[in-house]
C-alpha cells in the first residue's frame, strides 16, 4: 500500500512540475494553476517555498532560451561602460531599463510577501485565482489587436517603470506575471518581440532574487525534507516544460493570437468559481 501512495505521491508532484512547466511562460497564471490542480488532488502546502523551487526551474529554461540575448546584453553593457561606444549604447541602456523594471516588483515581494504566501495556501485561494484569471482575461483582451512600434533602442524609463509597475500587481495569485508585463509592455507601444523579450528578461532578476532571498525558507520547509524526491521530478518536470512552452509562446506573440488565452481564462476562472 506505502509502494501505491509513492507512486500516487510522484505522479502528483510530476503533474504539479509540468503545470508550472506549460503556465509560467504563458500569461494564463502558474501560481493560480498550481492552487487549483492542488485543490483538485488534495495537496497541502504552506507558503511559497514549493512554487519557488519549481520556479527556478522555469528560470533556467528562460536562461537558455534567451542566452545570446544575455550575452549580448553584458558584453555591450561593459563596452558601453568602458569605451563609451555610441553602438552599444542601446543595449546598456536596455539593461538600465531592466533594472529600474526590477524595483517595484522587489519593493512588493519585501512588503507583502509573506502575506502572499498566506494567500496561495489560504482557505479563499481558489475564489481569488477564479476572479484574478477573468482580471487576467480583461487585461490580454484589451491588447489582443495592438501592433507596437517600439523596438529595443526606443524604450524609455516611462516604460520601464509602468511594465515593472504591471509585474509588481502579479504577485497576486491568479495574476499571471507575463501577462501582466506582457500587457503593460505592449500597451506603451512596444512591438510583441519586443514586449516579450523585455517581459522574460526582466523576469530572470526577480526569479533569481526571490529564489536566493527563500533558500533559507525552503531548506527549512518539512515538506522539502519529507518529499524530496517529489520536489526533484516536479523540478524536472517543470524545466522541460517551460522550454517547450516558452517556444511555443514565442511563435503565438509572432502570429498575434494572443486573444485565446483571454478565452482559455474566462473559461477556467468561471469554472473555478463555481465548482471549487
Amino acid at each position: 500500500m506505502d509502494a501505491v501512495n509513492d507512486i500516487v505521491t510522484l505522479l502528483k508532484y510530476l503533474i504539479l512540475g509540468l503545470v508550472q512547466g506549460v503556465t509560467e511562460p504563458i500569461p494564463i497564471s502558474s501560481s493560480g494553476h498550481l492552487i487549483i490542480v492542488r485543490e483538485i488532488f488534495g495537496i497541502e502546502a504552506k507558503g511559497l517555498s514549493f512554487e519557488i523551487f519549481v520556479n527556478f526551474a522555469s528560470l533556467l529554461a528562460v536562461l537558455i532560451i534567451y542566452r545570446h540575448d544575455i550575452i549580448r546584453l553584458i558584453t555591450n553593457g561593459l563596452t558601453y561602460l568602458i569605451k563609451k561606444d555610441p553602438a552599444a549604447k542601446s543595449d546598456f541602456m536596455f539593461i538600465i531599463y531592466l533594472i529600474v523594471g526590477t524595483i517595484p516588483v522587489g519593493i512588493v515581494g519585501v512588503l507583502f510577501g509573506d502575506a502572499v504566501g498566506d494567500a496561495l495556501s489560504g482557505p479563499y485561494a481558489t475564489e481569488i485565482v477564479g476572479a484574478t484569471l477573468l482580471v487576467t482575461a480583461a487585461a490580454i483582451w484589451t491588447i489582443r489587436n495592438l501592433r507596437g512600434k517600439k523596438v529595443d533602442g526606443d524604450l524609455t524609463l516611462r516604460d520601464a517603470i509602468i511594465v515593472g509597475l504591471a509585474q509588481a500587481v502579479a504577485v497576486t495569485p491568479g495574476i499571471s506575471r507575463s501577462g501582466a508585463s506582457i500587457v503593460a509592455a505592449m500597451l506603451v507601444g512596444m512591438r510583441q518581440d519586443t514586449a516579450l523579450r523585455f517581459s522574460f528578461l526582466l523576469y530572470i532578476p526577480v526569479s533569481l532574487g526571490s529564489g536566493i532571498l527563500e533558500i533559507p525558507e525552503i531548506v527549512r520547509d518539512p515538506y522539502f525534507h519529507q518529499l524530496m524526491i517529489p520536489y526533484i521530478i516536479a523540478f524536472i518536470a517543470s524545466f522541460i516544460a517551460s522550454y517547450f512552452a516558452l517556444k511555443w509562446f514565442m511563435d503565438i506573440m509572432r502570429k498575434g493570437n494572443l486573444k485565446y488565452f483571454a478565452y482559455y481564462c474566462v473559461v477556467v476562472g468561471v469554472l473555478v468559481l463555481l465548482f471549487l
